[in-house]
């Protein structure tokens, strides 16, 4: 199963004139198989085509109907995605951007219709919305979350440009309110204090966030904003929002003809990652986090299976770890077993979808670029 991921993103031209919003089958409906619906933010960019390259696959080696509905981090669209899929047939619907407040209406959706979901890049905070928390804990369809560790990735980001000598970082987000970004910006800002803390005569500062949404103009206006701002700015963080405000801020700076000035880091990776860290364009990224949506299918499909049961007063919580890089020489394994080939093949998957919840999470817990790699030196 060896697939070139950037593949994806040259059809994502073909594939721009569908609706955000509308409902995108990507296999033919069978009334005896199980089908699973995907609410994501967009299946066509970055990030969203890179998850759709493992789901498909996923799909087609556990014979399963997949169908996706592109809703754009519009939250009425979020929302509607999830009655849209149900209707569908949809007997499991995995959910990303899901805001705490839209996965009350979804949860409501599935229980009343009886389709498993489960989170992917998100999860409920328990402390922020607790009633939502609860709400999902107390679901008979409520499978879990499938999330990053997001203050520890901004911390480390953060540490990536300090290491490289940059004090003057500017920010930019993409939605207010969203919590993966409330979690990285909650990151960049302890790394910053931590360093100031212990380096009294060598003070960093982060700017307040600028916001771009998840589109590449908006990265660009965002960014030229930071630089008009900013004349000493010698760093940006955009922060993510699927990958495209990123190359708009890296347009914005070669642009501008600061490439040497300023240093960019961010999470999501590009799928030109490595030419971009040879030429300086970028100073780090974390990511490689595109499977994270798999681990959330293996959830709801087990479910549908009833091999995951008694959901109702527990609270999956699945930890997924990111990838770092700052260097074209880290890329290298990365692009091998990750870019030029997907990590699982399709007996893996398979495999994988006869493990114990547990056993499913220890897996989530330990992807990485070495076990890709001994999986696929066997």
């Amino acid at each position: 199963m060896k697939r070139k991921l950037t593949s994806i993103v040259l059809s994502s031209a073909m594939a721009a004139s569908l609706m955000v919003g509308a409902a995108v089958p990507t296999m033919a409906a069978d009334a005896d198989k199980i089908k699973i619906g995907v609410s994501i933010w967009s299946s066509t960019d970055v990030l969203g085509s890179q998850c759709k390259l493992i789901l498909d696959a996923a799909a087609e080696a556990l014979d399963v109907d997949i169908q996706y509905v592109d809703q754009g981090h519009v939250s009425e669209k979020v929302t509607a995605s999830v009655e849209t899929l149900a209707a569908a047939g949809c007997q499991g619907i995995i959910i990303c951007n899901s805001a705490d407040t839209e996965m009350q209406s979804a949860i409501a959706t599935c229980q009343a219709n009886g389709v498993y979901l489960a989170q992917f890049f998100r999860v409920i905070s328990e402390e922020n919305s607790k009633d939502i928390y609860d709400l999902a804990k107390a679901s008979e369809y409520y499978v879990g979350a499938v999330h990053e560790n997001e203050p520890e990735n901004g911390e480390k980001l953060v540490q990536i440009l300090l290491d490289k000598g940059c004090r003057n970082i500017g920010l930019i987000g993409w939605e207010q309110g969203d919590a993966t970004w409330l979690g990285r910006w909650t990151g960049y800002q302890a790394g910053v204090e931590k360093w100031n803390a212990e380096h009294p005569d060598d003070q960093a500062t982060l700017s307040e966030p600028q916001y771009a949404g998840t589109t590449s103009e908006g990265g660009a206006k965002a960014a030229n904003a930071l630089m008009s701002a900013d004349p000493n700015l010698d760093a940006l963080i955009p922060a993510g929002g699927g990958g495209e405000p990123l190359q708009g801020a890296i347009s914005a700076v070669e642009a501008a003809g600061k490439t040497d000035s300023i240093a960019i880091v961010s999470t999501d990776f590009l799928p030109d990652l490595g030419e971009r860290l040879e030429n300086g364009s970028m100073a780090g990224e974390s990511g490689g986090h595109y499977c994270d949506p798999l681990f959330a299918f293996m959830m709801v499909y087990n479910a549908v299976k009833g091999n995951y049961t008694d959901f109702a007063g527990t609270f999956n919580d699945v930890k997924f770890p990111y990838l770092y890089v700052s260097s074209a020489e880290d890329y290298k394994d990365y692009e091998k077993y990750f870019v030029d080939q997907l990590p699982y093949t399709s007996e893996e998957l398979a495999a994988m979808a006869d493990l114990s919840l547990e056993d499913l999470q220890t897996a989530a817990a330990s992807l990485s670029i070495e076990d890709a790699a001994a999986r696929a030196a066997k």
